[in-house]
């Protein structure tokens, strides 16, 4: 079995990596083993896996493989060096076994040999070493390598290009082969005689070291060549020297040739497995072959044999099929011994269990016959007892008396045969061999009649008599059983007591079964738990890698009429779904709630115009609703929803809004309050053959254009609007939110108008009108009057959306976001801030209040209508420039005024002392007092304190700047988005839409409840509100509680990994819809718990299921508690 790559292998491999690598960059790097080491590339979209197994092989893989816990310290170098670096280059060195892969242009270097020991080498661009797999010494064929020295390429086979295959070349290197062939005798002796017909492909193999030895006997054989001829023979020839040189040069053509095609073919060399079973099944076919060799192209020397080509569209796959599928083997093997082993132990125990029942069977069976051979032979067991007392009230010696009876016996004596020998008189017993009732009723009856008769008669007869009948009764091949009597007890006293002793084994065996019973469970289940265990430690089988689909790395789900509905999971992803996938005729649902995620449902691509069915609507502002903070609080509130045309990145005044704020115009439509209610799925991904069986389930829209759903609200909308319209009667329960409220303070920033203007409202910094969001006590000061008097702009509202949940991101980073989000709106504007009563109280008075600008800070301090800010703004910043006087100017300027009385007198006194001092007299002076030195530090602070007011200033520009250059890039693009939308209606040749809209109609590939004769593909775990989940079969409700999802997701996953075990519930013709299929359910085993986290965008939760307890305790192993409580204690 072929185990390593040869040149050309690593060639081919090469060739395919460098075409699937390049520009990918290194997710991370992982072990698997000591020598085995997985690294992960990722690219937007796209992700591959590179297994390298250090010596042997390195190829990207398709099945999931079990790392390593924690990195081992070779692993470690490995991601601090190559982490997020891109690949640039895949390339052999030479024709060497050595692959070269290049990060960041060549900046690192990693090295795979895949000969002798095997190594992996990372250097940087100067071939320094920077970490190593193994270190390696100086010897004959390799260089001494250690972290620091330099990584030698020139040494490498064939470095600096393959030479040219000439006549010449060919012949010095079968002369070489034959003078070394001439030298091997004396050190080998009869050895070198054995490789007679391999000598000449041995002899090519050394000399011509860019042909493996493979592909030179498959071009041998391709043009006939006689392979079993020896060097020398091909040495004397001319004619066969140059034959051979056209065979060696197209076996460099076919090097040179295999790797122009994109697409390479593989091929596996497969023999027949003797084990497989005799079903031709498809689902069996890897079960039908031994692996034993790969190629990336046709050996032409195994055509005619027991070999079986297998071939691959790309030498990668068949690469990895060919080890992922030996690997699987011994890893399934290594599972089924452990479950063989642990199956072995509780039959041992079994067994013993069994045993030791058995043995006190027996023993009851015994005592039993015993007891009735006894009353069956009561005359005779009398005989003996009298007989043997009689001789021990003589006074015979103990040894005598066992002596008499051996010579009774020897003499024929009827009596003493029935004593065995020794004697037990010290235990005061003998052992009678007594003939059982029950072994032949015939003889047995013929034995009772001699036995009376013999009593009645002379003993003399009656000894002639037995001796006579002993030929003909057989009486040899009686049963006898070896009884111990008590010679203190009667005949019938001896029999009782083997009663006795019969009771009492029944009544061992009794305690014994149960005791017996305990300790078999008890055993059983340690075993389990220790298989269990055992099974942990092992690594899981090789399962193939399921790939995403587009919409999973979103929150998604697909709604009871079959539209995708998306959500981002923080900002960013909002961003991406607002500029790739939101099209005219899609809507926009959201909810004025903290964390709530915006949701795009999307419309069927073969009717865009037609309108969202109420019930998608509903179950999107559900989503939505369940996805903020109303899950922790329980509060059942409403959502909203626009069409994608009324959502916008620009705000009224044209500024460009940041990421995760949206623009709405127009009039929001309001949802009926939602549910918290979701559940956790399984949805199947069919082929396309099978999409047939479920075009009739599907649901058939009509056409109706886009004009009709907006002018013509759902029922939901008319419900929701009907609500807030009539009067409530209990306006009680709602105190926060009141209906008819003509106040602001009510509804202070979403104030529904029914005219063409738009509203206007921020998620992000506004006031909220529910009391799951705070409100700004200075904006509940504002009056009606004042509003009058200083109207705000209320024509849009910025939308600012939420993360993936308010649960699961941390409150001060959503805190941080949203005041960022804030400021940055409120800059945009141009001082649009919303004032307080207070603050236009003091602008009627011609004041400025000094929290305007303290608490804003803003970038463009003009505002419009606002001269007096402006005009003092800059101000400010003419006096920063200037530079700041010197303190004596200062102190002279401060002693300018009315001096105090006491100090006049002080002062005339200093002015006539210092009169004729002038200005370097002053300074002299001043530097031999030492008040000059504080002096100059003053103002190299109040330089340094000047120099950092100019680089604030500076750096507040150049935020400008470059707040103004993403304001003008955010604007080019959401006028080139909104005019690529209108052409889009008109102009149907944009690729993006085209990719869109094939992936959006095969959704028809997706089904939650499969049909018989359906292939299923994958398994998406996907959650959903509980109302779109009514046509699933595989589902769980899931409720506000407080399990963390973690936990609940495990939970779910086990009930229905231990349903999939009943017999009872599994359909293994996959025929009843009702019950389990085994493919389903090995699908949803195909999952891990992370992956299937990842997609409940809810954290504490309370699962609901059918029969989910009772599952989940089954699961845990735990049993019922018995009935009662504190009083059930025995006293």
């Amino acid at each position: 079995m072929k185990q390593r790559f040869s040149s050309l292998d690593v060639k081919v491999i090469a060739h395919e990596l460098a075409a699937q690598l390049t520009s990918l960059r290194v997710t991370n790097v992982y072990d698997l083993s000591s020598r085995i080491f997985l690294i992960k590339f990722h690219k937007p979209d796209h992700r591959e896996q590179l297994l390298i197994d250090s010596g042997f092989r390195c190829h990207l893989t398709e099945y999931a493989r079990t790392t390593a816990a924690a990195p081992s310290a070779f692993v470690a170098k490995l991601r601090k060096y190559l982490k997020t670096r891109r690949v640039t280059s895949v390339s052999q060195i030479g024709t060497d076994r050595i692959l070269e892969f290049q990060f960041s242009d060549g900046l690192y270097r990693l090295y795979l040999e895949f000969y002798a020991g095997g190594n992996i080498v990372l250097t940087d661009a100067d071939l320094n070493v920077l970490a190593l797999l193994r270190n390696v010494d100086e010897g004959e064929e390799h260089e001494k390598l250690r972290v620091g020295l330099q990584y030698n390429l020139s040494l490498r086979q064939n470095y600096g290009g393959a030479p040219e295959l000439t006549k010449e070349r060919l012949r010095q290197g079968l002369q070489k082969a034959v003078d070394r062939q001439q030298e091997q005798p004396v050190v080998a002796g009869k050895k070198a005689r054995k490789p007679g017909k391999d000598a000449l492909r041995k002899a090519l193999a050394v000399s011509i070291t860019e042909c493996p030895p493979l592909l030179v006997d498959h071009a041998l054989h391709q043009a006939s060549f006689d392979s079993t001829l020896k060097p020398e023979q091909v040495l004397a020839d001319d004619d066969l020297l140059d034959k051979l040189v056209l065979v060696l040069q197209d076996a460099r053509k076919i090097t040179d040739d295999i790797t122009k095609p994109d697409q390479i073919k593989g091929y596996i060399l497969a023999k027949p497995n003797p084990s497989a079973p005799a079903a031709g099944e498809e689902a069996s076919d890897k079960s039908k072959y031994l692996y034993d060799d790969f190629h990336p192209f046709r050996p032409q020397q195994f055509e005619n044999s027991d070999y079986t080509f297998l071939s691959f569209d790309g030498f990668n796959k068949a690469v990895d099929e060919f080890f992922s599928s030996i690997e699987g083997q011994k890893l399934e093997s290594r599972l089924t011994e452990r479950e063989q082993q642990a199956k072995k132990k509780l039959e041992k125990a079994r067994k013993e269990h069994e045993d030791r029942i058995g043995g006190l069977q027996q023993v009851q069976e015994l005592n039993f016959r015993k007891a009735e051979t006894i009353l069956a032979n009561v005359h005779r067991v009398t005989e003996a007892t009298e007989a043997v007392n009689g001789l021990i009230r003589q006074g015979m010696d103990w040894v005598d008396i066992a002596r008499l009876i051996e010579r009774e016996q020897n003499q024929g004596n009827a009596v003493a045969q029935l004593i065995r020998l020794p004697l037990k008189l010290h235990e005061n017993t003998i052992t009678l061999l007594l003939d059982e009732t029950n072994w032949d009723q015939g003889q047995e009856e013929d034995d009772e009649g001699n036995e009376t008769s013999s009593v009645s008669e002379d003993t003399e007869d009656e000894d002639d008599k037995p001796r006579k009948k002993t030929p003909t009764t057989k009486v040899a091949p009686q049963p006898q059983l070896a009884i111990d009597i008590d010679l203190g007890l009667s005949a019938w006293a001896n029999s009782t007591e083997y009663f006795d002793e019969k009771k009492t084994a029944a009544n061992k065996e009794e305690r014994t079964v149960q005791a017996s019973t305990r300790a078999l469970k008890s055993h059983e289940k340690k075993v389990a738990e220790d298989l269990k265990k055992g099974l942990k430690q092992e690594k899981e089988v090789l399962r193939p890698v399921r790939k995403q689909q587009w919409f999973e790395k979103y929150i998604y789900f697909v709604s009871s009429d079959g539209h995708l509905v998306l959500g981002g999971k923080d900002a960013q992803q909002n961003e991406i779904i607002y500029r790739r996938y939101l099209r005219k005729g899609d809507v926009y649902v959201h909810a004025d709630l903290k964390g709530a995620v915006p949701m795009v449902i999307k419309n069927k691509p073969n009717n865009p115009d037609a309108p969202i069915p109420p019930s998608t609507l509903s179950q999107a502002g559900h989503f939505s609703v369940c996805t903020s903070e109303a899950w922790d609080s329980k509060a059942v509130m409403s959502a909203w929803w626009v069409r994608g045309d009324q959502v916008s990145k620009t705000g009224q005044t044209g500024e460009f809004l940041p990421a995760g704020m949206f623009n709405i115009k127009g009039r929001k439509e309001f949802l009926p309050p939602a549910q918290l209610v979701v559940g956790l799925a399984v949805m199947f991904e069919i082929s396309e053959q099978s999409k047939a069986n479920h075009h009739k389930h599907r649901i058939q829209e009509t056409a109706v254009s886009a004009a009709d759903m907006a002018t013509e609200p759902t029922e939901d909308t008319k419900a929701a609007e009907a609500v807030q319209s009539e009067p409530s009667d209990d306006e009680d329960d709602f105190p926060d939110a009141k209906i008819n409220s003509d106040s602001e303070e009510d509804f202070p920033d979403a104030k529904i108008n029914h005219t063409d203007e738009s509203d206007a409202e921020s998620e992000a910094a506004a006031p909220r009108s529910n009391p799951l969001q705070s409100r700004n006590t200075e904006m509940q000061e504002d009056s009606d009057e004042e509003d009058n008097n200083y109207p705000t702009n209320e024509d849009s509202e910025f939308v600012m959306s939420g993360g993936k949940n308010g649960l699961s991101q941390k409150d001060d980073t959503q805190d941080d976001a949203g005041s960022m989000a804030d400021t940055e709106r409120t800059q945009g504007t141009q001082g649009r801030r919303h004032l307080s009563a207070k603050e236009r109280r003091l602008l009627k008075k011609g004041q400025l209040p000094g929290s305007i600008s303290a608490s804003s800070e803003p970038t463009s301090v003009a505002t419009d209508g606002n001269g007096d800010e402006s005009a003092s703004a800059e101000e400010d910043i003419q006096a920063a420039g200037k530079p700041p006087a010197t303190v004596t100017s200062q102190a002279s300027k401060a002693t300018s005024g009315p001096v105090p009385r006491g100090k006049r007198g002080k002062a005339k006194k200093l002015a006539s002392k210092y009169a004729a001092q002038d200005e370097e007299d002053r300074t002299l002076a001043m530097r031999l007092l030492g008040s000059k030195s504080g002096q100059q530090a003053a103002e190299v602070a109040a330089q340094e304190k000047r120099q950092k007011e100019e680089q604030a200033q500076a750096d507040k520009q150049r935020r400008r700047d470059q707040h103004l250059r993403a304001q003008a890039a955010g604007k080019a693009a959401e006028e080139a988005r909104r005019a690529a939308l209108e052409n889009a209606a008109q102009e149907d040749d944009d690729e993006g839409d085209e990719v869109l809209k094939a992936n959006l109609q095969n959704l028809d590939a997706f089904t939650g409840r499969p049909l018989p004769g359906d292939d299923l593909l994958s398994a998406i775990p996907i959650c959903a509100p509980w109302s779109a989940l009514s046509a699933y079969k595989y589902k769980a409700k899931i409720q506000p509680g407080s399990t963390k999802r973690g936990k609940a997701v495990k939970e779910v996953l086990t009930i229905w990994d231990h349903a999939g075990k009943d017999a009872k519930a599994l359909d293994k013709s996959s025929q009843d819809v009702e019950r389990i299929w085994p493919k389903e359910i090995e699908l949803i085993r195909n999952w891990k718990e992370t992956e299937v986290v990842g997609v409940v965008p809810v954290s504490k939760v309370r699962v609901m299921i059918a029969g989910g307890r009772r599952g989940a305790e089954i699961a845990k192993g735990k049993k019922k508690s018995a009935r009662g409580g504190r009083g059930s204690k025995k006293k």
